[in-house]
């Protein structure tokens, strides 16, 4: 079987898993969902992070903007915002299918293009800072971002919204928001295979290695970096539309802008599978959620100290991540060539020094 083979297979199976999910695993509908939810976040800090080296700390601000946005979208086709927030339950509504779907659409429409407007706009400001003081610069804006929003009584304050009631089966429902959360997160990972295999992943690693000789090789790298920060911001727009539907509460600390969890958890993610890959975030999502959940399972209250460790192990032992060093103790499986000259060499020399 060839490596092309073998990679189609792959893809099938997890298709054909990501299908069949909801039905054999029911109970876990929910959970399995929250799961590409977490594969979506690391694959879009990566664009930044891994890609091009920019490791931003308030991605998460995309995500809850696309969360209000689709939520006054919703609400605001038919009804007062201003009076559905109210904390007084100024008024009580009940939207009808055709008034949900419409409104659920172009929701997800909008908090798409509103993210990635988003993204243009801050790009121009916090784009002018580098290293550290990038990451703490747009840490800053999703900090900012949760508490404006949380003063912002027309958006319901710190009360937060209600999301309208899904007019349907509770089951329909779950299994809708699973394949809009699966649906999402295989978009993104077929949008930025494509993307990968153009001059712009060219582009923005030639950032990352070095960007002052970028520009000097005439990349117009200000271009770039607001690109990249808007595909991720669109499809984090998207992913928060969706979640705080599936929540069917939002409000802005806690499920809108909650940097101190989902806003370093997609950080952690790609750095535990392999940053700068494909399948990295991939797997680095899949066994962070999966850790997550059975710790949050059967080790309540040691749950933050198992992550801790997690932490820990993957910055002194795996500090290229789980693909990276599987890259380099299994090269041949990943279809990298080594020279044999050079390996003996290198084997040599290590054996000399010890």
């Amino acid at each position: 079987m060839t490596a092309q083979q073998r990679q189609f297979l792959l893809y099938g199976l997890i298709l054909l898993g990501g299908i069949a999910a909801p039905f054999v695993f029911p109970n876990y509908t929910f959970q399995i969902a929250v799961l590409w939810v977490m594969i979506l976040f690391a694959l879009t800090w990566d664009i930044m992070g891994g890609q091009m080296g920019y490791n931003s700390l308030g991605n998460i601000f995309f995500f809850g903007a696309g969360m209000y946005a689709c939520a006054v979208i919703q609400i605001g086709l038919y009804y007062n915002v201003g009076e559905y927030t109210s904390a007084y339950g100024a008024v009580r509504v009940d939207f009808t299918p055709g008034q949900y779907y419409l409104g659920l659409v172009l929701g997800i429409l909008a908090s798409a293009v509103i993210s990635a407007v988003f993204a243009v706009i801050f790009g121009w400001i916090v784009f002018g800072l580098r290293g550290p003081y990038f990451a703490i610069g747009t840490l800053g804006v999703a900090i900012a971002a949760g508490e404006l929003v949380g003063a912002w009584d027309w958006l319901g304050g710190g009360s937060g919204i209600s999301m309208p009631t899904y007019p349907g089966e509770p089951d329909a429902r779950a299994n809708l928001f699973y394949f809009l959360c699966f649906g999402s997160a295989v978009a993104t990972f077929l949008f930025l295979r494509i993307l990968y295999a153009t001059r712009f992943k060219l582009a923005i690693n030639a950032i990352r290695d070095d960007e002052a000789k970028a520009e000097a090789m005439g990349v117009h790298t200000l271009r770039y970096k607001i690109i990249a920060w808007s595909i991720a911001a669109f499809f984090l727009g998207i992913s928060g539309a969706i979640y705080g539907n599936m929540s069917g509460f939002i409000e802005p600390l806690e499920v809108a802008f909650p940097t101190v969890t989902f806003g370093i958890f997609m950080v952690l993610m790609a750095l535990l599978g392999g940053k700068g890959t494909l399948w990295g975030p991939v797997l680095g999502a899949t066994l962070f959620h999966v850790i997550k959940e059975v710790t949050w399972t059967h080790l309540l209250g040691w749950q933050w100290v198992a992550l801790g460790l997690l932490i820990i192990i993957n910055v002194v032992y795996f500090q290229q991540g789980l693909l990276g060093w599987a890259q380099e103790k299994w090269p041949e499986a990943f279809g990298i060539r080594v020279d044999e000259d050079s390996s003996t060499a290198n084997r040599e020399q290590r054996s000399a020094a010890e």
